[in-house]
């Protein structure tokens, strides 16, 4: 209880309330959630990038995603896999404690066990939970006593069958290791009231406004020269929506950091090929990362829904057409200035494991070939086709303009309608959406995370284009007993595959753009976006 007094007042101090000014203590890292508020602070409802952001700064998982994509260990030292590949054993490090809370004996943390472990898991699974990340374990885990205490330190997963991917699953936030006693303290209120064993602890939270993290002064992670974690004495964010804000306040030196760029100033930051201004490079810096996101136009190609009696895209050499009818490099180079990769080879992005670097599976921009396999699609310079209705939000009007332009040039009519995001979003969802544009960013570092959004044994979502094919689903099944290399060569086969029957139309491979001001070193992240603070300094 004292230490919870104590945190109050440094933090009276340290801030104040509210705000994103300089304090006495220079090691403060100020950034911004763009997305306007965070829904919650509990790791089994971390379903968007900012939740992420902020449940990474305060949990741990028992592996993490390095920025090479390497699965490395956290909470767990070491694991083993059974030779059928269906048990892990996690080995897990006995130095790791919960942050203080008012909930724990004298408010001073406990250690952390196989038991947390446990619990977290199968609070994750309960319905009761209700949580979005429930979906984690679903059809992997076996149905009856798929996790397993050993002993304090020794947990055990039991697998339905192999599944590779599961390792990189257990990275995610959802996974995040909570301690029972504190959710069980504030029952739904626990969201605003995280306990972990993360690098932070959370000082304040005026919902909307601020959000303020302190440095767990007990955290277990030190650097190479045994140094403790985090180097910052703390994370300030504030909820401007507007990213155009944003990047005001940023060139104003009142954030430290920004996650990519409002569409207006990109002409103005940045070259055509996607570096920085010379006038910009010496104001702050600018770090190009992969992203695995892949950005899209899809297509429903279930033909027996009514709403396809007569869509063009019923026909696969329409699809395919229109495959070819698009400028990616265009598009990469005009709207997107160089800060995207043009999506020629399928869907799985560029940077993930199983990508195909050949070029062979995907499209390039082939007009005259589009023209041929309209004709052969019996629609001779388009004739006989109906217009083609591309839904779209509000946010990627222009992009899709360009493409319905290119499309009339091969002489496919085409047309866009603007929608609310999440009004397309239950369109796609309930199979009422012809023509889509899309994207699909990896919830984990496996090229499976792409490919399940094929297999015709999942509804939309992730199905939204009700993709099925038999020779597609057993390939899918096969290639999990397979090893990584071998794996991935599977993964490339099935997207060539998916590629040869167009349901989709990938544009470009994100890239992420974080800009940093000059004061700041040690900021890293992985490819899926996820930010860490641990080994941050501002100067």
């Amino acid at each position: 209880m004292r230490y919870c007094a104590a945190l109050m007042i440094i933090l009276a101090i340290l801030w104040g309330g509210c705000t994103t000014r300089k304090t006495n203590l220079k090691n403060i890292f100020r950034l911004n959630f763009s997305g306007g508020t965070l829904e919650s602070l509990d790791p089994a409802f971390a379903k968007d990038l900012y939740i992420i952001w902020a449940t990474h700064m305060i949990y741990n998982t028992l592996v993490e995603t390095d920025d090479q994509l390497h699965i490395v260990p956290s909470l767990a030292h070491s694991w083993d896999i059974s030779a059928d590949k269906t048990l892990y054993t996690f080995h897990l490090r006995t130095d790791v404690y919960f942050q203080d809370n008012a909930a724990f004996p004298d408010g001073k943390g406990r250690k952390m066990t196989a038991s947390d472990v446990q619990y977290s898991f199968e609070r994750l699974t309960d319905p009761g939970t209700a949580a979005t990340g429930a979906w984690i374990f679903h059809d992997h885990v076996c149905d009856t006593a798929p996790f397993r205490v050993v002993n304090d330190s020794t947990f055990q997963i039991r697998l339905s069958r192999p599944f590779p991917p599961i390792l990189g699953m257990l990275s995610m936030a959802y996974c995040d290791i909570v301690p029972k006693e504190i959710v069980v303290r504030w029952g739904k209120d626990f969201r605003k009231h995280p306990c972990g064993t993360g690098p932070f602890l959370l000082g304040n939270w005026d919902e909307g406004n601020c959000i303020n993290l302190l440095k767990n002064p007990h955290y277990w992670e030190h650097d190479s020269l045994g140094t403790r974690l985090p180097y910052l004495d703390g994370v300030t964010g504030s909820f401007t929506d507007s990213k155009a804000v944003e990047f005001l306040l940023f060139r104003q030196g009142k954030l430290d950091f920004i996650n990519g760029l409002d569409g207006s100033f990109k002409d103005i930051v940045l070259t055509k090929s996607g570096d920085l201004k010379p006038e910009f490079s010496q104001k702050f810096d600018l770090q190009k990362h992969t992203y695995l996101n892949t950005e899209y136009i899809g297509f429903l190609v279930d033909t027996t829904n009514p709403i396809m009696t007569d869509a063009p895209t019923r026909n696969v050499l329409v699809r395919k057409a229109i495959n070819y009818s698009i400028d990616r490099k265009k598009i990469a180079r005009y709207f997107k200035n160089g800060t995207v990769f043009p999506a020629t080879s399928g869907f799985i992005p560029a940077g993930m494991p199983g990508y195909d670097s050949t070029g062979k599976i995907g499209y390039t921009y082939d007009p005259e070939k589009a023209k041929l396999l309209l004709a052969a699609a019996g629609y001779p310079e388009g004739k006989g086709l109906h217009e083609l209705k591309i839904l779209v939000q509000d946010n990627y009007v222009d992009i899709v303009n360009f493409i319905v332009t290119e499309l009339h040039d091969v002489g496919i009519p085409a047309s866009i309608e603007v929608m609310q995001p999440n009004i397309l979003k239950q369109q796609m969802s309930q199979s009422q959406a012809v023509c889509f544009r899309a994207q699909w960013i990896a919830d984990y570092p496996d090229a499976e995370t792409y490919l399940v959004v094929f297999n015709s044994k999942n509804p939309a979502p992730p199905n939204y284009t009700r993709f099925s094919n038999p020779d597609f689903d057993s390939g899918y099944y096969s290639c999990m007993l397979l090893e990584d290399s071998a794996r991935w060569v599977q993964y490339r086969s099935l997207d060539s595959l998916v590629m040869s029957y167009s349901p989709v139309i990938p544009l470009f491979y994100e890239q992420l753009m974080h800009f940093t001001q000059k004061t700041v070193s040690g900021f890293r992240c992985n490819a899926m976006n996820v930010i860490d603070l641990k080994y941050v300094k501002v100067r």
